[in-house]
Protein backbone atom coordinates (compact mmCIF):
# COMPACT_ATOMS: atom_id res chain seq x y z
CA UNK A 1 0.00 0.00 0.00
CA UNK A 2 1.07 3.53 -0.72
CA UNK A 3 -0.33 6.39 1.37
CA UNK A 4 -0.33 9.76 -0.35
CA UNK A 5 -1.09 13.29 0.78
CA UNK A 6 -3.80 14.71 -1.45
CA UNK A 7 -6.09 17.75 -1.44
CA UNK A 8 -9.55 17.16 0.01
CA UNK A 9 -11.02 17.98 -3.41
CA UNK A 10 -8.75 15.54 -5.31
CA UNK A 11 -10.88 13.35 -7.65
CA UNK A 12 -10.05 10.18 -5.67
CA UNK A 13 -10.95 11.92 -2.41
CA UNK A 14 -14.25 13.04 -3.91
CA UNK A 15 -14.95 9.48 -5.11
CA UNK A 16 -14.28 7.95 -1.68
CA UNK A 17 -16.24 10.74 0.02
CA UNK A 18 -19.22 9.91 -2.19
CA UNK A 19 -18.88 6.25 -1.16
CA UNK A 20 -18.74 7.00 2.56
CA UNK A 21 -21.69 9.37 2.26
CA UNK A 22 -23.71 6.61 0.58
CA UNK A 23 -22.77 4.25 3.44
CA UNK A 24 -23.82 6.84 6.05
CA UNK A 25 -27.10 7.24 4.19
CA UNK A 26 -27.80 3.51 4.41
CA UNK A 27 -26.77 3.25 8.07
CA UNK A 28 -28.61 6.34 9.29
CA UNK A 29 -31.42 6.72 6.76
CA UNK A 30 -30.50 10.28 5.82
CA UNK A 31 -28.43 12.16 3.24
CA UNK A 32 -25.06 11.47 4.88
CA UNK A 33 -22.81 13.67 7.00
CA UNK A 34 -23.88 17.31 6.71
CA UNK A 35 -20.89 18.70 8.62
CA UNK A 36 -19.64 21.78 6.74
CA UNK A 37 -16.19 21.12 5.30
CA UNK A 38 -13.92 23.05 2.98
CA UNK A 39 -10.82 21.77 1.13
CA UNK A 40 -8.86 24.60 2.80
CA UNK A 41 -9.42 22.89 6.20
CA UNK A 42 -7.05 20.08 5.17
CA UNK A 43 -4.16 22.13 3.79
CA UNK A 44 -0.93 21.69 5.76
CA UNK A 45 0.06 22.83 8.29
CA UNK A 46 -3.54 23.32 9.51
CA UNK A 47 -4.62 19.86 8.40
CA UNK A 48 -3.88 16.89 6.19
CA UNK A 49 -5.76 14.53 3.90
CA UNK A 50 -4.51 11.04 3.02
CA UNK A 51 -5.49 8.30 0.59
CA UNK A 52 -4.15 4.74 0.63
CA UNK A 53 -3.68 3.22 -2.83
CA UNK A 54 -3.05 -0.35 -3.90
CA UNK A 55 -0.21 -1.33 -6.26
CA UNK A 56 -2.45 -0.60 -9.27
CA UNK A 57 -3.25 2.95 -8.16
CA UNK A 58 -6.78 2.24 -6.98
CA UNK A 59 -7.86 4.31 -3.95
CA UNK A 60 -8.79 2.06 -1.02
CA UNK A 61 -8.94 4.18 2.12
CA UNK A 62 -8.99 7.78 3.21
CA UNK A 63 -8.85 10.04 6.22
CA UNK A 64 -7.91 13.53 7.24
CA UNK A 65 -7.52 15.91 10.14
CA UNK A 66 -8.26 19.60 10.44
CA UNK A 67 -7.33 22.14 13.11
CA UNK A 68 -9.93 23.24 15.60
CA UNK A 69 -9.71 25.66 18.47
CA UNK A 70 -12.16 26.78 21.16
CA UNK A 71 -15.47 27.77 19.61
CA UNK A 72 -19.21 27.55 20.18
CA UNK A 73 -19.34 23.95 18.87
CA UNK A 74 -17.41 22.57 21.85
CA UNK A 75 -13.89 22.27 20.45
CA UNK A 76 -10.84 23.12 22.55
CA UNK A 77 -7.65 24.97 21.68
CA UNK A 78 -5.18 22.58 20.07
CA UNK A 79 -7.74 20.09 18.76
CA UNK A 80 -7.10 18.13 15.58
CA UNK A 81 -10.38 16.73 14.30
CA UNK A 82 -10.42 13.49 12.33
CA UNK A 83 -12.74 13.51 9.34
CA UNK A 84 -13.74 11.10 6.56
CA UNK A 85 -12.04 7.96 7.77
CA UNK A 86 -13.21 5.33 5.30
CA UNK A 87 -12.05 2.02 3.87
CA UNK A 88 -13.66 0.55 0.76
CA UNK A 89 -15.55 -2.70 1.48
CA UNK A 90 -13.05 -4.90 -0.40
CA UNK A 91 -10.08 -3.52 1.54
CA UNK A 92 -11.50 -3.82 5.05
CA UNK A 93 -9.57 -5.92 7.51
CA UNK A 94 -6.16 -5.04 6.03
CA UNK A 95 -5.22 -2.51 8.72
CA UNK A 96 -5.51 0.51 6.42
CA UNK A 97 -7.64 2.59 8.79
CA UNK A 98 -5.17 1.98 11.61
CA UNK A 99 -2.23 2.99 9.38
CA UNK A 100 -3.95 6.17 8.24
CA UNK A 101 -4.99 6.98 11.81
CA UNK A 102 -1.38 6.62 12.97
CA UNK A 103 -0.12 8.94 10.23
CA UNK A 104 -2.80 11.51 11.01
CA UNK A 105 -1.90 11.46 14.70
CA UNK A 106 1.83 11.84 13.95
CA UNK A 107 1.25 14.72 11.57
CA UNK A 108 -1.10 16.56 13.95
CA UNK A 109 1.37 16.10 16.81
CA UNK A 110 4.21 17.44 14.65
CA UNK A 111 1.97 20.39 13.77
CA UNK A 112 1.61 21.34 17.43
CA UNK A 113 -1.89 19.98 17.99
CA UNK A 114 -2.45 18.65 21.50
CA UNK A 115 -5.56 16.46 21.18
CA UNK A 116 -7.12 14.32 18.45
CA UNK A 117 -10.92 14.38 18.48
CA UNK A 118 -13.54 12.69 16.37
CA UNK A 119 -17.25 12.27 16.09
CA UNK A 120 -18.78 9.02 14.91
CA UNK A 121 -22.15 7.41 15.36
CA UNK A 122 -23.64 4.53 17.28
CA UNK A 123 -24.42 2.76 13.98
CA UNK A 124 -20.69 2.53 13.16
CA UNK A 125 -19.44 -0.13 15.58
CA UNK A 126 -16.34 -0.79 13.47
CA UNK A 127 -15.26 2.83 13.86
CA UNK A 128 -15.90 2.77 17.61
CA UNK A 129 -13.81 -0.42 17.91
CA UNK A 130 -10.93 1.10 15.93
CA UNK A 131 -10.83 4.26 17.98
CA UNK A 132 -11.24 2.68 21.42
CA UNK A 133 -8.57 0.08 20.61
CA UNK A 134 -6.30 2.97 19.54
CA UNK A 135 -6.53 4.78 22.88
CA UNK A 136 -9.48 7.10 22.26
CA UNK A 137 -11.90 7.69 25.12
CA UNK A 138 -15.42 9.13 25.18
CA UNK A 139 -15.45 12.89 25.68
CA UNK A 140 -17.93 15.78 25.84
CA UNK A 141 -19.83 16.09 22.59
CA UNK A 142 -18.70 18.69 20.07
CA UNK A 143 -19.25 19.62 16.45
CA UNK A 144 -22.18 19.66 14.08
CA UNK A 145 -23.94 16.61 15.58
CA UNK A 146 -23.27 17.40 19.27
CA UNK A 147 -27.00 17.46 20.06
CA UNK A 148 -27.87 14.30 18.08
CA UNK A 149 -28.66 11.22 20.18
CA UNK A 150 -26.70 8.83 17.90
CA UNK A 151 -23.54 10.96 18.02
CA UNK A 152 -20.50 9.61 19.87
CA UNK A 153 -17.42 11.76 20.48
CA UNK A 154 -13.94 10.55 21.36
CA UNK A 155 -10.60 12.18 22.18
CA UNK A 156 -6.98 11.18 22.63
CA UNK A 157 -4.18 13.39 23.98
CA UNK A 158 -1.28 13.91 21.60
CA UNK A 159 1.82 13.84 23.74
CA UNK A 160 5.08 15.07 22.22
Amino acid sequence: MIIRRVPFDHPDAVKLNDEVQAEYSVRYGDDGDATPMDPAHFVPPAGLYLIAYDQHGSPLATGGWRSQDTNDEGYQDGDAEIKRMYVTPGARGLGLARRILGELESDARAGGRTRMVLETGSKQPEAVALYTSSGYEPCAKFGYYRFHELSLCFAKPLHP
